[in-house]
């Protein structure tokens, strides 16, 4: 029997279960378990994450009743145009004066909702989640009064599997990158020495500005707990200010995090006259450094050139630990750009549920993809790799 949280496919079945359900699926604790987020963020954002996220999971058994997967899902309402920029959003902006809602749809997403997307699965099965996904996720849509199905920001090294997602009714569009940098220097200051000329001197200015201030102190810690109410607002502040906002992080989130992956977790804290004026979420897992959010008081943050202050401690403090890389989240390209980051791409792969509307939104969704709008991305050296086939 097909129903809503249960799809028939050749080769298996598909069941649209809760977090609570997962408890009796011996295989999640381990489908993500070679990823920095594993399944324990993926709880952590269903029990804090807000603004109408509804999260399920997607069990992927074959016909002898094997579980094969684990997918982690969301349904949302999702402005379409959100990075769209310039004289395309004015004209939508003015459609929206009429039509509050035109190009805001509820959407399936399949992934992470906040981070990049994997498939749920051992390497080896997944040309068969593949498969499975393909055949029920517009299914499900549909019977969750979904209009879209959205795989969200799944690396360029999937490319090759979900080919069939793109070769079949998805359409492939970039989505914004995150950037990484290799760590192959002594210290700050031998990577300072691979830098353009213009980009050391800017940095050496500004660190000499800071140093003029009053002095500012660093510590790095798991637990964040006792320092929430001072982190937040800090964030806050960021966040606010983003041009692109999908996700907003909760003082539950941060303190969840602390508590139930302080294997991964570190929060960089900087303090100026016993005041928070900055902080860094990132995790480590597997060598790297992951970027996850910047908070600032920018009461401070513009004198004091924080932005790039706290790159420096970050990196500083990964060649200290022997880590191999430092990854960035999304936006604020030109920095990142200056400072010797690769893009990582991350791509969308979208389709409508009516097949009537979905080739002609299939070349719509083209013009609406956020990376065409950032002049900035055309000048990293490897940007070509956010459209190409393969990386």
């Amino acid at each position: 029997m097909q129903s809503a949280n249960t799809v028939l496919f050749p080769g298996g079945v598909a069941k649209l279960v809760s977090q609570r359900d997962l408890e009796q699926v011996p295989a999640w604790p381990k489908v993500f378990e070679a990823q920095c987020k594993d399944h324990r963020y993926y709880e952590i954002l269903e029990d804090t994450l807000r603004d109408g996220f509804e999260h399920h999971y997607l069990v992927l058994e074959d016909d002898a009743g094997a579980v094969r997967g684990v997918q982690p899902l969301f349904f949302v309402r999702q402005n379409l145009t959100e990075g769209v920029t310039g004289p395309v959003r004015e004209v939508m902006n003015t459609v929206r004066k009429t039509f509050p809602r035109f190009l805001t749809m509820r959407v399936l997403m399949l992934g992470c909702a906040a981070g990049e997307g994997h498939l749920g699965c051992a390497v080896e099965e997944r040309p068969w989640i593949v498969q499975a996904l393909h055949a029920t996720l517009p299914s499900i849509a549909r019977q969750h009064r979904a209009s879209l199905v959205i795989l969200k920001d799944f690396p360029a090294q999937y490319r090759s599997v979900l080919r069939s997602f793109a070769d079949n009714g998805y359409a492939r569009v970039p989505s914004m990158p995150y950037t990484r940098l290799r760590l192959s220097y002594s210290d700050f200051d031998d990577y300072l020495k691979t830098l353009g000329s213009a980009t050391r001197k800017n940095l050496r200015r500004k660190f000499r500005k800071t140093a003029q201030a009053a002095p500012i102190s660093m510590e790095v810690v798991n637990d964040i707990t006792p320092y929430l109410d001072e982190i937040h607002p800090l964030y806050l502040q960021v966040h606010d200010r983003s041009p692109l906002k999908f996700e907003t992080l909760t003082k539950d989130y941060f303190r969840e995090m602390s508590v139930r992956m302080p294997d991964r977790t570190r929060f960089f804290l900087w303090r100026q006259n016993g005041r928070l004026i900055a902080f860094s979420f990132c995790l480590v897992h597997d060598g790297t450094l992951y970027d996850e959010c910047l908070g600032l008081e920018y009461d401070v943050a513009l004198d004091l050139h924080l932005y790039y202050y706290t790159i420096r401690d970050i990196l500083s403090w990964s060649l200290s630990q022997g880590l191999k890389y430092y990854c960035s989240s999304p936006l604020n390209y030109d920095p990142k750009l200056h400072l010797g980051c690769h893009l990582m791409p991350l791509d969308l792969y979208v389709r409508h549920t009516a097949s009537l509307l979905n080739p002609i939104f299939g070349q719509a969704v083209k013009y609406l993809e956020p990376t065409r709008h950032d002049p900035v991305l055309k000048q990293f050296p490897n940007a070509h790799e956010l459209q190409s086939d393969t990386v």
